[in-house]
């Protein structure tokens, strides 16, 4: 009986919790059907509103892409109204320019027909008028006028030959003063020093007990130094000095400084001699190629090798007549870069000739070939330009010369060497000319100060702006020049310059 109660309590639950489970269904998917019908509903709403939206801005875009139309439009319709209005404007401009054409037209017509009449008129005076010729002087037109050509023609033959007589002597003069003019210039911009040397150098010593030590045991330290350096070390009864003579600068100096250190040093023996002499041998060949890119920078040029500036270098140490070499090749190159220019020619080439010309003396040699023939040979070696070849052997006339430059290569040489106070030989004169200048110019009365400047070319001076008014200073000035040449020689022409002004000072404090 109880699992009976206990069987249809249970079966009961079941069918409560069946029932149960069934009415929670139901009401679960009555549920979602009401929710799935609400989303439709919303998804329709919001696809109407997109809708909406999309059309509302297609009108838009298609309302402003209209009037972005009308606009161009308008902007067209603007364009072509001023287009037409131009047009038109030039069309009466045409019209009334052809209106003016067509009025000259007509008168040029008329004047035309006037001049024609005019012609016609002056045509049948002219045939009279030679018709009576005729009768007059008995000959024809032909024959007057075969009379008339023949003497025009004399005439201007004879005035063409005195004109083109004219013309050449003035050319000749012109081309005269032009060179004058060009060497002289180039002289006037060149600013070089005059340096002198000998084949001889002095050492001076601290004291005479300085030369038996020089002389060594036996001799060996003399014999060493002139083994070790090539010259001759003359040790006589000049007080407190030794003299070295050598004919090669550049061993000569290598030995005056080394016996310079020496001395100073007092160690005196040949090994320190043979480590003093090489140590200064290194020196002199690093100051030689220094002294040689030294002027190969200041005269600009390049691509120069360095055999060719160790040769130039060599010349800083080598004189010709009392005269620095390598600072004569410098002046010669800028004299001809000077003409050159002034001339016409290549100024570079010039140069480059200029400053070789004498390389070839810079040169150790055993040949019997002159310093031209060495430098030439040298340039041509280290692939210098045929022409500056030829210009450094022509440069003494040892070839003809094949170029301008080369010629003017010869002008430049002539000129340094000629320079007043660039050789030895007249550099005493050449002072005392200068000296003589000032002093004539000091002994007229109200000069204050004279100096001779460009190489004597020209004397300035100063004159007492008190004691010495205007038209005394031109007679000052022509007084002295009137003793100038009375009284010296000198080549070309001295320019005298009377200076007188009035200067006033005053301070503030």
């Amino acid at each position: 009986m109880n699992i009976l109660i206990i069987l249809l309590v249970a079966f009961v639950g079941i069918a409560i919790g069946w029932l149960c489970r069934w009415l929670y269904a139901k009401f679960k998917l009555t549920s979602v059907e009401q929710r799935a019908e609400r989303l439709n509903q919303e998804a329709i709403k919001e696809a109407e509103a997109k809708s909406k939206e999309l059309v509302l801005e297609t009108r838009n875009q298609l309302l402003n892409e209209q009037q972005q139309q009308e606009r161009e439009d308008r902007e067209r319709r603007s364009e072509l109204q001023r287009t037409e209005r131009r047009l038109q404007d030039k069309e009466e401009t045409l019209e009334h320019k052809q209106t003016e054409l067509d009025a000259i037209k007509t008168q040029l017509g008329d004047q035309e027909t006037a001049v024609a009449g005019r012609e016609q008129a002056v045509s049948e005076k002219e045939a009279g008028l030679v018709k009576e010729l005729e009768k007059i002087a008995s000959m024809t037109a032909d024959e007057a006028k075969a009379v008339i050509m023949t003497q025009m023609q004399e005439s201007a033959k004879r005035d063409a030959q005195l004109e083109i007589n004219k013309i050449e002597q003035e050319a000749q003069l012109t081309a005269e003063k032009k060179a004058r003019d060009i060497v002289i210039s180039s002289i006037q911009r060149l600013a070089t020093e005059v340096t002198g040397d000998t084949t001889v150098a002095s050492v001076s010593l601290p004291s005479d007990e300085m030369k038996g030590r020089i002389i060594g045991r036996e001799g060996r330290n003399i014999r060493t130094l002139e083994t070790l350096t090539g010259v001759d070390v003359i040790i006589d009864d000049t007080p407190e000095a030794v003299v070295l003579s050598c004919f090669d600068p550049v061993r000569r100096e290598i030995a005056r400084v080394a016996l310079e250190r020496l001395v100073q040093d007092g160690r005196i023996h040949p090994a320190r001699i043979e480590e003093v002499v090489n140590k200064v041998t290194k020196e002199i060949s690093r100051v030689i190629m220094d002294q040689g890119e030294s002027v190969v920078f200041d005269l600009g040029i390049n691509n120069m090798s360095q055999e060719t500036i160790r040769a130039l270098g060599r010349l800083y140490f080598r004189t010709s007549y009392g005269q620095s070499v390598l600072n004569h090749s410098k002046e010669v190159a800028l004299l001809a870069g000077m003409i050159a220019s002034e001339v016409g020619a290549d100024s570079q080439l010039a140069m480059r000739a200029g400053l070789l010309h004498d390389i070839g003396k810079g040169i150790e040699s055993e040949s019997d070939a002159n310093h031209a023939e060495l430098g030439a040979d040298l340039a041509k070696r280290l692939g210098e330009d045929p022409k500056v070849v030829n210009a450094i052997l022509a440069h003494h006339n040892d070839v003809e010369p094949e170029t301008p430059e080369a010629v003017i290569v010869q002008i430049a040489d002539a000129i340094s060497a000629a320079r007043p106070g660039a050789r030895r030989e007249t550099l005493d004169n050449y002072i005392k000319r200068l000296e003589s200048l000032e002093k004539i110019a000091m002994g007229f009365e109200g000069v204050d100060s004279a100096f001779a400047i460009q190489a004597g070319r020209e004397l300035r001076i100063m004159v007492n702006n008190e004691k010495v008014s205007d038209e005394k200073a031109k007679e000052i000035a022509k007084g002295i020049a009137e003793r100038i040449e009375a009284e010296l020689r000198y080549p070309g022409r001295i320019k005298v310059t009377i200076i007188r002004e009035t200067r006033v000072v005053e301070y503030a404090r």
